[in-house]
């Protein structure tokens, strides 16, 4: 072989090796969320040669992230060669997730594709003090860590709050009392160095922060109720207050500083109650889990988060006239708040969380009739309406912002040269 055809095999194969290292990320991502199942799905999706989608799985079974399996798919005698099938390695490293909300906090290690390892729930009284829910959230994390022996990639806390970028402060956490402006994300990061917490590369961890119901949106995208969904929209409520979050073509809309869907402050009732935003009747104060046992004439009782008491209300006392009644006031001022953001938004799937998620599954009709009359867009052919898919939602969320970094470069994020 003279020395030019050997200088042009060895770049031909370089150039081989760095298009199937590029690919990784886009890789992982595809299995990540099931849209490749399989090498042959692989292959089509990234729009490469077989050869390299088997050399690109390869590497990522070799980084622990993936499983290939090559049992054949289908009934014996099938016609063609059998694909091998990709799926997530069992024993592969998680993210470390915690949410904080108005009745405490949960911790849990959330492997690739949204699977959740092990859950650690804490309940406290949420201090003025955001350091101080935060380290004990964190915490109960390096236990996780430590009962399990698995490696970590990285960590995401949700909030109940707009969180600002680049900055990473909470800007109004009004249900958990903290002041406004709060840097929880550089809260975060000194708690996770404090307990010792490192990253698959060795590394101390930068924590990520987001908003809680911006993450939960973005997980039920990603393996939930909006998977396939181009323009998503979600509206949730959870112990406390109304959040509202957009996905465009598979991101979050966030605005030009984290601070975009605040939907809890529209008006939906000009004659309702004051709005700690200095409104009156807002989805905010209408129809959250405070506003529906105020409603049925039930005091919260001190067993259980209001989330929880609202919906064993509206799961075993939904025939009691308070508590329906309650249940369809709610539906309706729901209902005016989603059709507005329809008009604005356009989106082509609605997806609810929280005691909405119970409103709707109460009486899906009445709560689609309302948004239907109220929105031009409903008229015309209907937004479809669903219940978010997902168990904690937020923490996989959370999650998702620590796998960020992984599913962009593999090999960065888990420091292999």
């Amino acid at each position: 072989m003279s020395a030019q055809s050997e200088n042009r095999g060895v770049t031909q194969t370089r150039t081989r090796i760095e298009r199937g290292r590029g690919a990784l990320g886009p890789a992982l991502a595809l299995v990540h969320t099931g849209r490749a199942p399989t090498r042959a799905v692989l292959t089509t999706e990234l729009g490469v040669t077989r050869a390299t989608a088997g050399a690109v799985a390869a590497e990522l079974e070799a980084l622990g992230l993936i499983e290939v399996d090559a049992r054949p798919l289908g009934s014996a005698g099938a016609q063609g060669r059998p694909s091998h099938r990709l799926a997530i390695a069992p024993r592969g490293p998680v993210a470390l997730a915690a949410q904080v909300h108005a009745d405490g906090f949960r911790a849990a290690l959330v492997g690739l594709g949204g699977n959740t390892v092990a859950t650690a729930p804490g309940c406290m009284t949420v201090p003025a003090d955001p350091a101080h829910v935060i380290d004990a959230v964190v915490e109960a994390g390096a236990r996780l860590l430590r009962e399990t022996g698995r490696r970590c990639v990285g960590a995401g806390l949700a909030v109940p709050s707009a969180v600002a970028e680049p900055e990473g402060t909470a800007l109004n956490p009004l249900h958990v009392a903290w002041p406004a402006g709060a840097p929880v994300r550089e809260l975060f990061t000194r708690s996770l160095a404090a307990a010792g917490i490192r990253g698959a590369d060795g590394e101390p961890l930068t924590g990520h922060a987001g908003n809680d119901v911006n993450l939960a949106a973005l997980a039920e995208h990603r393996h939930g109720a909006g998977r396939g969904s181009q323009h998503l929209l979600c509206v949730a409520t959870g112990h406390r207050g109304v959040g509202g979050a957009l996905v465009l073509d598979g991101r979050l809309h966030t605005g030009s500083a984290g601070l975009a869907l605040e939907v809890g402050h529209l008006t939906v009732n000009p004659e309702g109650p004051p709005c700690h935003c200095g409104s009156r009747g807002c989805l905010d104060i209408e129809t959250d889990p405070l506003a529906f046992l105020d409603a049925a004439g039930r005091d919260p009782g001190p067993e259980g988060s209001l989330l929880d008491q609202s919906r064993g209300l509206i799961r075993e006392d939904y025939a009691d006239p308070p508590v329906r009644a309650a249940a369809e006031q709610l539906i309706d001022r729901l209902g005016l708040g989603l059709a507005g953001l329809v008009n604005i938004l356009n989106p082509d799937r609605i997806i609810l969380g929280g005691l909405h998620r119970e409103l709707l599954e109460a009486d899906p009709e009445r709560l689609r009739a309302v948004v239907a009359e109220s929105s031009l867009w409903g008229r015309s052919g209907g937004v479809p309406i669903l219940a978010c898919a997902l168990d904690h939602n937020g923490l996989v969320g959370a999650a998702e912002l620590a796998w960020q970094p992984v599913l962009d470069d593999p090999l960065a994020a888990l420091g292999v040269a």
